[in-house]
């Protein structure tokens, strides 16, 4: 599978993104999870209170999990029900695509970072992209490259609304 973009379809609601992840990563594929959600996390979500920055997700006893996503405690709910805000959250997928993801990670030096979190038919879904690394200079030559096929982009609409 390819590394998809990142832009909205249809019936999605994308809650947060992490950008930096495709900065500091090369993405090598993606995949689409379901989240074990406790209570009040859902509202949570619909209201945007989430940070993916710092989060990664890992495979443990063939399970998927979500390390260092901060939920806020929902602002409407009781503290005492309240889950805690950085928990670690398993992560619903086909047990194929976790064993295939759990090889490439034991062979290469590949981690799984979140991309997006967002609703799609009502349910909580993340986007994990399983990447690697990129050094200083990769970070540098993909900013050029972004900025050269920007500027390509400009001068060619340039070109188009002359020749109209």
């Amino acid at each position: 599978m390819a590394a998809q973009s990142s832009k909205d379809t249809p019936g999605e609601k994308v809650v947060a993104t992490n950008r930096r992840a495709r900065h500091d990563y090369e993405i090598l594929e993606t995949l689409e999870c379901g989240l074990s959600l406790r209570g009040s996390e859902v509202k949570t979500l619909r209201e945007a209170k989430v940070t993916l920055a710092d989060a990664y997700a890992t495979v443990t006893n063939g399970e998927l999990w979500l390390i260092g996503m901060h939920l806020n405690p929902y602002s409407h709910a009781s503290s005492m029900a309240q889950p805690d805000p950085d928990r670690d959250r398993k992560l619903l997928a086909h047990r194929i695509e976790i064993e295939r993801w759990s090889a490439r990670l034991d062979q290469q030096a590949l981690t799984i970072v979140p991309l997006r979190l967002y609703f799609k038919g009502g349910r909580a879904k993340i986007e994990l992209g399983l990447a690697r690394g990129r050094r200083q200079y990769d970070k540098r030559q993909a900013l050029a490259k972004r900025e050269a096929d920007r500027e390509a982009d400009r001068a060619m609409a340039r070109a188009r609304r002359q020749t109209h």
